[in-house]
């Protein structure tokens, strides 16, 4: 498909403070599709996220990474987001002054491009809709930005702004920790409803309980900072099933931390 979304990720190797957490990842995800990246903490699956969002704390020391056909690693934070890569937080800031509604008007404005800018009543209706979507109270529209939100409040907020600005590629950083049943509920149903050609997206996440709500086309599992198995959705519900050690013991891994190799 001509406009499929995609992200290409080639040997990406990063590094934190001189400290190399990722050691050669290759991942392709594309349009429709949703791939789920799971492993024990500490083995590189935040930095995943991170180093392709461009955050400046992450060092990308080797190999490549391609958005829709264009170099990502070259590009500036806002170009990524407005380029249509998208990062769900595992710990969503909050932001005093600015509400919930003009961040996201100016947001998908950016997106949207200069002459382009949605008509403030069109957006305020698409905001409510998605907002009744997601069972977010009309309220919190004007709130400040996740000041004084519950965890399960701004999980639910970031999938309204996936929602809202409509990326290409989303990744979603833990979106389920953190939340009850009944909230894990809501979140993917979000996620589900999005779902679609225009759309890849890769979950990062602990545990196959979230996986039960948002099934995964692709399964992957990191240790040691590299992808060291893929599979299908059966593999998720092995894991959960068996837990890593069975994986560990396989591969003949010991640490699967990032450190045991640094």
């Amino acid at each position: 498909m001509a406009n499929q979304p995609w992200l290409k990720v080639e040997q990406l190797r990063v590094s934190v403070e001189g400290t190399e957490i990722l050691k050669g990842v290759d991942l392709e995800v594309r349009g429709g599709e949703v791939h789920a990246i799971m492993g024990p903490n500490g083995t590189g699956k935040s930095t995943l996220a991170s180093a392709l969002m461009g955050h400046p704390k992450y060092e990308v020391t080797a190999g490549r990474a391609w958005l829709d056909g264009e170099d990502l690693l070259a590009m500036k934070v806002d170009e990524r987001a407005r380029k249509g890569l998208f990062l769900a937080m595992q710990y969503p800031s909050e932001v005093p002054g600015v509400s919930n509604a003009n961040f996201l008007r100016l947001a998908l404005n950016a997106r949207r491009g200069e002459g382009n800018e949605i008509p403030v009543l069109r957006f305020h209706r698409e905001l409510q809709k998605q907002m009744a979507a997601l069972e977010i109270d009309p309220s919190f529209a004007e709130r400040y930005l996740n000041e004084g939100f519950s965890g399960g409040e701004k999980k639910r907020n970031e999938i309204l702004q996936m929602a809202m600005l409509k990326p290409r590629i989303a990744i979603l950083d833990e979106i389920d920790s953190g939340l009850d049943i009944d909230a894990l509920k809501i979140v993917a149903k979000g996620v589900n409803d999005l779902r679609g050609p225009e759309l890849g997206v890769l979950i990062i996440t602990h545990y196959q309980r979230l996986l039960q709500y948002i099934v995964p086309d692709r399964v992957h599992v990191m240790m040691q900072g590299r992808i060291v198995r893929s599979g299908g959705r059966e593999l998720a519900e092995e894991l959960e099933a068996k837990g890593y050690d069975w994986l560990k013991q396989e591969l003949g891994i010991e640490d699967h931390t990032v450190a045991s190799q640094s």
